[in-house]
């Protein structure tokens, strides 16, 4: 059955994780799942444009991260362990709840590195992985620019709030390609969805995440869409990510930065869709 929906999922540890739903494959035929992963500010409804795509063939969830869009946060006070494991088991548990045993995962930018480490973890309930824009760390240069001259980049998602924040990356090159004023708009007030507070929780989370050591243990198909000019990994990186991951296949896109999934959306989508329909053929 056709279905697009908007849903909110309560996590044993009390946190709230919002997710679009979406599925407009014919009724009689079986699908498998997608589950789409935002990078860093970003949410859910960022991936709009490729719902007619997807959505025809895949169920696809779109997941808001923790703190982002309409997902909750732990306040000052909890006693939330903001953690890796937490994180990974959060996912596993959204699935759950939405009754998706295995799924193909596509995480972009730094949810590329939280997919690798959910498929080092949790391989038996990944079809496969797809990352686009993926850095395997941060480091302390990108670290530096995301702070925009404050003490530290959580701070200055606190101090600056969502919308300032994301006006500040927005004028940074290589960062958002789109020549589109009005697209730059609508992106800083989809950032704005999101509090600082709740993305500067999350930026603490990654800035020590490291999904280095994951990587020789993931043994997934992997797809990687490897961005040719973006601010946030160079291409070399990505190559290192394909050495080191053993069915992995890399696919360079030549857009002007880190937001490919927005600048040559048609160029991802068809290699996702390729891989996909190769995937189903040697399975």
């Amino acid at each position: 059955m056709s279905q697009s929906s908007s849903k909110f999922i309560t996590h044993p540890n009390g946190q709230i994780t919002h997710v679009f739903d979406d599925k407009f494959v014919d009724p009689w035929k079986p699908c498998e799942t997608i589950l789409i992963q935002h990078g860093f500010a970003r949410h859910g409804a960022f991936w709009y444009h490729w719902i007619p795509v997807l959505a025809r063939h895949y169920r696809v969830i779109r997941r808001d991260a923790r703190g982002h869009g309409l997902s909750s946060y732990p306040s000052h006070g909890d006693k939330y362990d903001y953690s890796l494991d937490t994180i990974l088991t959060e996912i596993v548990d959204t699935m759950d709840q939405l009754g998706v045993q295995k799924f193909h995962f596509l995480g972009e930018s730094t949810s590329g590195m939280v997919g690798e480490a959910f498929a080092a973890k949790y391989p038996e309930r990944l079809h496969s992985l797809i990352i686009c824009s993926s850095p395997t760390f941060l480091p302390e240069a990108a670290l530096s620019l995301f702070s925009f001259g404050r003490s530290s980049w959580p701070e200055a998602c606190r101090e600056m709030g969502s919308r300032g924040w994301g006006e500040a990356l927005s004028k940074v090159p290589g960062t958002v390609s789109v020549p589109d004023e009005d697209y730059v708009k609508w992106w800083i007030s989809q950032v704005a969805v999101s509090t600082g507070e709740g993305l500067a929780g999350y930026a603490e989370f990654l800035s020590s995440l490291d999904s280095r050591p994951f990587l020789e243990q993931i043994k997934v198909p992997t797809l990687i869409l490897a961005p040719a000019k973006s601010a946030a990994t160079k291409l070399e990186e990505q190559e290192i990510v394909q050495r080191k991951i053993q069915a992995s296949k890399l696919v360079v896109i030549h857009g002007n930065g880190h937001e490919i999934y927005v600048e040559k959306p048609e160029d991802c989508q068809r290699e996702v869709l390729e891989f996909l329909k190769n995937l189903g053929k040697s399975g």
